[in-house]
């Protein structure tokens, strides 16, 4: 069959490269796609924010499938708009999307159905989340309510860190995503991230992963779109797994088939594991970035055919088939990330890197000046390296980082320093 895939980070590429295996697949289009996925699809160019032009490329060249990769075609509604065009995606509605679009609608929900989350209230006015705040004392955590590309999170550690960052918000750095706030309890214990696919009726577990989402070593600086991730996550056991199904993916399947809006897709829950077990910090309606560059290379499943199940309904009875290797993906960003980075500068080596032992480079924010490789975004490359323990993964994949010859470029240098400490 013949598949486009929307997106055009190194999540997509990690996509591409997993489609591209399917015995199922006959071409593969990707839009806007990167010079990475330029080597196993067709790159298209086609406004995927305008999606009767998406629709029409479908019909002319005859797509059967789509695979939505980023969060805001989801949020905007492009799969209720390919399936009233008769077009199968992967992805769900606009609806169910709000998991996504709206922390609120999800703390909500939550609320409702009794999905273990921290204490939050909403606010559109800031003197009175200002009030609430101070009510609550600090650390607290101030979330934009809308889309931020991974950037509308804010864990404050004092009072004064709050305040700014609801002066931030409000004052319109994220839009009209920061019309609305979300105060909420600061959650403490230990991150994870698990990802489940939907058909609208049934979830499947699929894997987990860790992130690192701050900027620097040890964890300092700003929030990122994420330095970095793992796979699995030693703390995400059979057990705790089990409970994370059962008390939140379950719960939140059954409470948007209750909305009417059902969800299909794959459910990313970001949790926090703390003495209380697995409570919930936010969902994403779409695979994570780079969580996904990290689980894919473990997949030995056919990707192809459990996105269809979802889509279509009927997904597996389960277990998805992963390697027992950890993949650990070390993310290069352009220096000043994420404030302002530096586009242009020219990357050698990647090449050369990608043909060490376990490794593959993805390509997230690049573009092709001639025949010179340049940086084009902030966090630019995804070095990806697969080993028998996290330790020799980790172990690859700087090997592989200090192949590539970028003086544009940073990386954090402890991704993984939690599972080696499990070890």
């Amino acid at each position: 069959m013949n598949v486009l895939l929307i997106g055009s980070g190194g999540r997509e590429h990690a996509l591409a490269l997993a489609l591209s295996k399917s015995p199922k697949l006959t071409r593969l289009f990707v839009a806007p796609g990167n010079p990475g996925t330029a080597g196993l699809a067709e790159n298209v160019v086609v406004d995927i924010a305008d999606h009767a032009a998406v629709i029409a490329f479908c019909r002319v060249m005859q797509v059967e499938f789509v695979v939505v990769g980023p969060e805001a075609p989801l949020v905007a509604g492009l799969v209720d708009d390919l399936a009233s065009a008769g077009i199968k995606s992967f992805g769900p509605s606009r609806a169910a999307a709000q998991l996504e679009g709206s922390k609120g609608f999800t703390k909500d929900l939550c609320r409702q159905f009794n999905i273990p989350t921290g204490a939050y209230q909403r606010f559109t006015s800031i003197n009175a989340a200002k009030a609430y705040v101070r009510s609550k004392g600090a650390p607290i955590v101030v979330k934009a309510d809308g889309l931020a590309a991974g950037k509308g999170v804010v864990v404050a550690a004092n009072l004064k860190e709050a305040e700014a960052a609801l002066d931030m918000i409000f004052g319109g750095a994220f839009g009209a995503a920061g019309a609305s706030v979300v105060v909420e309890e600061f959650l403490d214990g230990e991150e994870a991230s698990f990802f489940a696919l939907c058909d609208g009726e049934r979830a499947l577990a699929f894997a987990s992963a860790q992130d690192h989402k701050r900027v620097g070593d040890g964890d300092t600086g700003p929030n990122t779109g994420g330095m970095g991730a793992y796979s699995p996550a030693p703390i995400m056991t059979d057990a705790v797994s089990a409970r994370v199904m059962r008390e939140i993916v379950e719960p939140t399947m059954a409470g948007m088939r209750a909305r009417g809006a059902p969800f299909k897709g794959v459910l990313f829950a970001g949790l926090m594991i703390g003495r209380q077990g697995p409570k919930l910090i936010e969902f994403n309606t779409r695979f994570g970035d780079p969580e996904t560059q990290a689980i894919l290379p473990r997949l030995q499943d056919d990707l192809l055919t459990l996105l269809l199940a979802s889509a279509e309904g009927g997904l597996p009875a389960g277990p998805v088939r992963l390697s027992p290797q950890t993949a650990l993906t070390v993310v290069f960003a352009a220096k000043g990330y994420p404030e302002a980075p530096e586009r242009g500068s020219e990357i050698k080596g990647v090449e050369r890197a990608a043909q060490m032992e376990g490794v593959t480079v993805f390509h997230a924010g690049t573009k092709r000046d001639g025949d010179r490789l340049v940086a084009n975004g902030g966090r630019v490359l995804n070095v990806t390296a697969v080993g028998a323990s996290a330790r020799e993964a980790r172990q690859r994949a700087y090997a592989a980082v200090d192949v590539i010859d970028w003086p544009g470029g940073f990386c954090r240098r402890d991704i993984g320093w939690r599972a080696l400490d499990k070890a």
